[in-house]
C-alpha cells in the first residue's frame, strides 16, 4: 500500500501493509537475530570462494588473521608482557592448586598447555589465561563430595580431569551453537556478590596456612571455618603467623604502589613472585621446617604428561562430575569473557563472545588431556598483561614459553615455598576481589540488584557456593519475567514548541490534544503481560477522563514503535480493548508498527477490524489525523443538533485546545 492522503492541510502517509513473510522467512529471521545478531556471515558476500575459505580460516581460527601481519615491534612488547605474567603464573598456579587440593605442579601445568590453544583460537588480545581461586575452590567442593583428595588423590586428580573435560565441552558447544545468551543470566551484580563472597571464604581458608594448622574442616562457609580455626588454637603457630603477615603487608603494599602510580604496576605484578623466591631462600637457609614451617614438597622436572587415559566416566561419580564442570564452566566463562570485554572496550576494540567460548572449550579440553585443570582469564593476571602492553596474543605464547622452561629446569627450585607464603599471596588477590565499593554503588543505582549481589555473596559465604550462585541466579532470573510480566506503558505528550512526545510524568510541561490519549507501549506484548497491558490503558483512559472533564476521550492512539513482538494472545487483548473503546464511544489507531507486529496484526485481520485508515507511521501524524476526523464529526453533529449550542462549544479550535491544556497543565502541576 502506498501513496499519501491529504486532511485539510495535513499529508498521511500511509503504512505499509507488504505481503506477509512466508513462516520459513521469519523463522530465519528470528533465528538469525538471537544466535548471529553480529550477522558474522557480512564479510564473506560477494566474495570468490578462495577468499571465502580464507576468511572463514581466520574467523574461526584467528590467529592466521594476527599472525601474518606481526611485526617485531609488537613481539618486543608481547616479550615483556609474557615474561611479566609468567612471574605471577608461577606463585599463582602454585597456590590455587593448592586451593583446590591439587599437587603443586598442576597448577604449574596450567600455564603451559592452554595459554597456547587460547592463542591458536582466542580473540582477545589482552587475556592471559591460567587457573583461578574461585574455580579452583568451587570444583574442589563439587569433586570432594565424591573422592577424598587426601585418602584417595589418585582418583581425585582423574575426576578434577574429567570434570575439567567436561567443562570444555561444555564451553565449546555454547560457542558452535552460538548459546551465549545463556552465561548473560549471571549478571554483573551475580558475579560481584559470588567473587566477594568467594573471596572472603577463600581468604578465612587461608588461616589454615597462616596459622600452620594440620586439621581443617572441608566445608567452605564462613562458620564452619572460623569454627575450626577457633577450636584449634592451642595448635596455632606464632612464627608462621608472624611470616605470613609480614608477607602480606609486603604483598598489600606492592598493591598500594599500584595505585598511587599505575606506571609502576611491575611492583604489584613481580610482588608475588618476590615473596616465594624470599620464602624458598628463608625456608632453604633457615630449614624453616624444623620450625613447623611447612613447605609445599618435592616438584617433579619435566613437562606436563598426557592425562587423557586418566579421565573416569564411572556412572557412579558421572552426575557430581558434570554438575562440577558445568557449574565452574560457566563461572569461568561469565568471568573470562567479561574480562576479556572490560580490556577491549578500554582499547575501542570488539570481542566475540561466542568464539572466546570455543576457545575456552578447547584449552579446557586441551588441559584435561595434558595434566591441566579447569583455566580461564584471570582479572589479576591479564590487567598485568594489559599494563605490560601487550599487543596480541603472542603474550600467552611467551608464557607458555617460559613456563615450559621453568618446567625443564626450575621447579624443583620451588619445592622450599613454604606453605604460608602461598597463603599471603592468595589472601592478597582475593581482598582485590572484595569489591565493597561496586556494592555501594549498587545500592545507589539498583537497590534490586544490591539485592542480588548481597544474595550472592551471603549464600555463598554462609551456605555453600552452589547455593549462593543459584540463588542470585534464581533472583536475576525472576527479575527478568518481572521485566517481562510488568513492561512499560506510558502516557505521552507534546513537548512545548516541539513535535516531540514523552512521558508526562518525566516532563509534566508536556500537552496533550482534548479528547486525544496517546499511549506508548514500550515492549514485546506477550500471554504474560497481555492482562497487564490492558489494565494499565484502561486504567490511563479512566484517569484522563476524571483528569480532563471538559474534554471526553473520543480517540485513544497507541504507540506501538515499542512493541517488537507480539503473539496471539497480545493481539486479543487489542480486540478487547477494541470493543471496550467502542462501548465507551473511542475509537482506537495505532502508529509506527514494527514489521513484525504488522505482519501478525494483518494476519489476524485486526489491521481489517479497525481500518487501515486507523494505522498511522508516526504518533504526529496520528495525532493530526485524529484531530482533524474529531473536527469533521462534531461539525457534522453540530449541524443535525436543532438545538442552539455555540459553536466555540462542540468545535476544537485553538482557543479550546488552549483552555483543556492549560487546565490540565494546572492540575498536574
Amino acid at each position: 500500500m502506498g501513496g499519501n492522503v491529504r486532511h485539510g492541510e495535513h499529508i498521511h502517509h500511509d503504512v505499509n501493509f507488504s505481503q506477509p513473510r512466508s513462516f520459513g522467512t521469519i523463522l530465519k529471521s528470528d533465528l538469525k537475530e538471537t544466535f548471529f545478531p553480529d550477522d558474522p556471515f557480512r564479510q564473506f558476500k560477494g566474495q570468490p570462494p578462495l577468499t571465502q575459505a580464507k576468511k572463514a580460516v581466520q574467523y574461526f581460527i584467528p590467529i592466521f588473521q594476527w599472525l601474518p601481519k606481526y611485526t617485531f615491534s609488537s613481539f618486543r612488547y608481547d616479550l615483556l608482557a609474557g615474561i611479566t605474567i609468567t612471574s605471577l603464573a608461577i606463585p599463582q598456579g602454585i597456590s590455587y592448586a593448592k586451593l583446590a587440593n591439587l599437587p603443586p605442579i598442576i597448577g604449574l601445568y596450567c600455564s603451559f598447555v592452554p595459554p597456547l590453544v587460547y592463542a591458536i583460537f582466542g580473540s582477545s588480545k589482552d587475556l592471559a589465561v591460567g587457573n583461578v581461586a574461585a574455580a579452583s575452590l568451587l570444583l574442589a567442593a563439587e569433586i570432594h563430595t565424591v573422592a577424598d583428595g587426601k585418602t584417595d588423590p589418585d582418583l581425585y586428580r582423574n575426576l578434577i580431569f574429567t570434570a575439567t573435560f567436561i567443562t570444555g565441552l561444555y564451553q565449546a558447544i555454547l560457542g558452535i551453537f552460538r548459546l551465549g545468551i545463556l552465561v548473560d543470566f549471571l549478571s554483573h551484580s551475580v558475579i560481584v556478590g559470588f567473587m566477594s563472597g568467594t573471596a572472603v571464604i577463600i581468604c578465612l581458608q587461608q588461616l589454615k596456612g597462616v596459622f600452620g594448622l594440620k586439621k581443617f574442616t572441608r566445608e567452605t562457609d564462613v562458620v564452619s571455618v572460623l569454627k575450626s580455626v577457633i577450636s584449634q588454637v592451642h595448635e596455632w603457630n606464632w612464627k608462621t603467623a608472624v611470616i605470613g603477615i609480614i608477607f602480606l603487608v609486603f604483598l598489600l603494599f606492592t598493591r598500594h604502589v599500584k595505585k598511587k602510580n599505575p606506571k609502576l604496576f611491575w611492583v604489584n605484578a613481580i610482588g608475588p613472585m618476590v615473596t616465594v623466591v624470599v620464602g624458598c631462600l628463608f625456608a632453604y637457609f633457615a630449614h624453616a621446617e624444623k620450625y613447623g614451617i611447612a613447605t609445599v614438597g618435592h616438584l617433579n622436572k619435566g613437562l606436563s604428561p598426557i592425562s587423557i587415559k586418566l579421565l573416569n566416566f564411572d556412572p557412579k561419580y558421572l552426575p557430581t562430575v558434570a554438575k562440577a564442570g558445568i557449574i565452574t564452566g560457566t563461572l569461568a566463562l561469565a568471568e573470562g569473557i567479561a574480562i576479556a570485554r572490560s580490556f577491549a572496550m578500554m582499547k575501542m576494540e570488539q570481542i566475540d563472545g561466542n568464539k572466546e567460548m570455543i576457545a575456552f572449550g578447547m584449552m579446557n579440553i586441551a588441559g584435561s588431556f595434558t595434566s591441566s585443570y579447569l583455566t580461564t582469564g584471570p582479572f589479576s593476571k591479564s590487567a598485568v598483561n594489559y599494563n605490560a602492553g601487550c599487543k596480541t596474543a603472542m603474550s600467552n605464547i611467551v608464557m607458555a614459553f617460559c613456563m615450559m622452561l621453568v618446567l625443564l629446569f626450575l621447579a624443583p627450585l620451588f619445592s622450599y615455598t613454604p606453605l604460608v607464603s602461598l597463603s599471603a599471596i592468595i589472601m592478597a588477590a582475593m581482598l582485590g576481589l572484595i569489591d565493597y565499593e561496586e556494592a555501594i554503588r549498587l545500592f545507589k543505582v539498583d537497590k534490586f540488584d544490591f539485592v542480588i549481589a548481597m544474595s550472592a555473596f551471603l549464600g555463598v559465604a554462609f551456605l555453600s557456593m552452589d547455593v549462593g550462585l543459584m540463588i542470585s541466579v534464581g533472583l536475576s532470573i525472576l527479575r527478568a519475567l518481572l521485566y517481562v510480566a510488568r513492561p512499560a506503558v506510558s502516557n505521552i505528550k507534546r513537548i512545548p514548541n516541539s513535535t516531540l512526545y514523552r512521558d508526562v510524568q518525566q516532563y509534566p510541561s508536556a500537552s496533550g490534544v482534548p479528547g486525544i490519549l496517546v499511549l506508548k507501549l514500550g515492549s514485546p506484548i506477550y500471554f504474560a503481560n497481555s492482562s497487564y497491558v490492558k489494565e494499565r490503558i484502561m486504567r490511563y483512559v479512566e484517569d484522563e477522563k476524571s483528569t480532563e472533564k471538559e474534554c471526553d476521550i473520543e480517540q485513544v492512539i497507541l504507540d506501538l514503535g515499542g512493541v517488537t513482538s507480539i503473539d496471539s494472545t497480545g493481539i486479543e487483548m487489542l480486540y478487547e480493548i477494541r470493543r471496550n473503546a467502542e462501548k465507551k464511544g473511542m475509537k482506537i489507531s495505532i502508529s509506527n508498527p514494527r514489521i513484525e507486529v504488522a505482519e501478525k496484526l494483518l494476519l489476524a485481520r485486526f489491521i481489517e477490524m479497525i481500518g487501515k485508515e486507523s494505522v498511522f507511521i508516526s504518533v504526529d501524524e496520528a495525532i493530526e489525523a485524529c484531530r482533524f476526523n474529531l473536527n469533521q464529526s462534531r461539525q457534522e453533529r453540530r449541524s443535525s443538533n436543532i438545538s442552539n449550542e455555540v459553536e466555540d462549544d462542540t468545535y476544537i479550535d485553538d482557543d479550546k485546545l488552549s483552555r483543556c491544556s492549560s487546565s490540565s497543565l494546572s492540575r498536574r502541576q
